[in-house]
């Protein structure tokens, strides 16, 4: 199963006292030590590696259970530990009612923290690279590491709110340059993703709800709790964005039915001065038709090319006016 996402499904790293050292599945167990932190993570890994490391690491069974027990956004605590379970997005860069995610469960305590996923998740590969950390997060309690991987779980959601932004300009240009047309189907699944990704990030308001309490976690200190209220307020700016969006899928909208309102009424007019015109040619030629004897119908074929030949410069004058006076 590992080899689906081309991944170790272990890795293990220490930090302690300002350096780091990766950690074989054979060397963990005892205590991380002052000032350390042990980071686990586990890609999709199977059965017997997961009874190696809660057997070595003492992780509660309960923490055990909630990792495969659903997809929802959940969170709960047991004495000195605590498991939160949260959805990431995975790459939203194509428009759509499918946004795909990856489920992302943590259990953290004493010093140690475990991250989990099914799927592989991007960010959690680069944090095994060292990209973007220090080497100091030994200093870093469990809470405030968890608030870390969650606040780049937050981050998947506004990296694609950015494409969404994006699709929306190039959609929007699209509709001011004539092809709105074409544009409809795409509009239709901007609006369908917009509606997926608040279904995916809605739910984890009580989450961040839960972790922001100063009951969650009492006996950490401030520095935590100060964490925690960070990611709750970010989590928000995040919601507020996905109903922004949503905003602008609604704008762009009455953008293409104005611009098709606005195509249809010129087409109106130039309809309606075809008709017109048609409409004085048919009364000239059934004025022409009357049972008199005038002296035209005695021209022969001469008056009959002099009437076509002035209903043609009829027809010519009268688009010439419609042009100088923009009526179409």
């Amino acid at each position: 199963m590992a080899e689906t996402s081309g991944r170790d499904p272990f890795f293990a790293r220490l930090f302690h006292g300002g350096g780091q050292r990766e950690i074989a599945p054979d060397a963990l167990g005892g205590e991380p030590g002052r000032d350390s932190l042990l980071w686990i993570d586990l890609d999709d890994p199977p059965d017997e590696l997961l009874d190696r490391v809660w057997e070595a690491c003492g992780f509660p069974e309960a923490a055990r259970a909630f990792l495969d027990a659903g997809t929802a956004p959940e969170t709960g605590q047991d004495g000195d530990w605590f498991w939160v379970r949260a959805v990431v997005v995975l790459d939203a860069s194509g428009a759509g009612e499918q946004v795909p995610g990856a489920v992302l469960a943590c259990v953290a305590g004493r010093d140690r923290v475990l991250s989990f996923r099914r799927e592989p998740i991007p960010f959690l590969d680069r944090m095994r690279d060292g990209e973007g950390q220090g080497a100091d997060l030994g200093q870093l309690g469990a809470e405030s590491f968890v608030a870390t991987l969650l606040d780049r779980q937050l981050s998947t959601y506004f990296d694609a709110l950015e494409d969404f932004e994006l699709a929306i300009e190039q959609l929007e240009e699209a509709i001011l340059g004539g092809n709105e047309r074409q544009c409809l189907q795409e509009l239709q699944g901007l609006r369908q993703w917009a509606s997926r990704l608040r279904r995916m990030l809605a739910p984890h308001r009580k989450v961040f709800g839960v972790m922001s309490r100063p009951d969650f976690r009492p006996d950490q200190g401030r520095e935590a709790d100060r964490h925690f209220v960070a990611l709750d307020t970010r989590f928000e700016r995040a919601m507020d964005m996905v109903e922004n969006a949503r905003e602008l899928v609604i704008g762009s909208f009455e953008l293409f039915s104005n611009q098709t309102a606005l195509r249809t009424n010129d087409f109106m007019r130039v309809l309606t001065f075809v008709t017109v015109i048609t409409g004085i040619m048919a009364t000239v030629v059934g004025a022409l038709g009357m049972n008199f004897q005038a002296g035209l119908f005695d021209s022969r074929d001469a008056g009959f090319w002099t009437v076509v030949g002035g209903l043609v410069l009829l027809g010519g004058a009268s688009l010439l006016l419609g042009r100088k006076r923009r009526w179409f």
